[in-house]
């Protein structure tokens, strides 16, 4: 049995791939625009996730081996919440490093 591996078609980097799905072109463009505010909402909060854990290891005076050993990560996923970077992360687990350092989080919806 052979499995077909061809790559047949790349969407550019910016394209609604709504669009380019078959979506109608009003369709397409809104639900391009919904994805994009998606996205920017997630990077948003992990973004608020990360300042409050690199603000507890500031206030703690702790080095990055220090704080990796506390939160259960490995030191250089503390150099990425320094350096916020955000794709690196889920929420889940900026949650859990959050509940780690004794800083729950509690979820707001207005």
């Amino acid at each position: 049995m052979t499995i077909d591996t061809e790559i047949r078609h790349v969407t550019k980097p910016g394209a609604n791939l709504f669009l380019e799905l078959g979506f109608a072109p009003e369709e397409a463009k809104r639900l391009h625009a919904a994805s994009r505010k998606h996205i920017n909402d997630t990077r948003l909060l992990k973004q608020q996730l990360m300042q409050e854990l690199s603000h507890w290891i500031a206030q703690h005076h702790l080095k990055q081996a220090a704080a990796a050993e506390i939160l259960m990560v490995s030191r250089p996923r503390i150099s990425d919440v320094v350096n916020k970077k955000t794709a690196k992360f889920t929420i889940d687990a900026l949650v859990e490093m959050l509940g780690r350092a004794g800083k729950p989080v509690k979820l707001s919806v207005s």
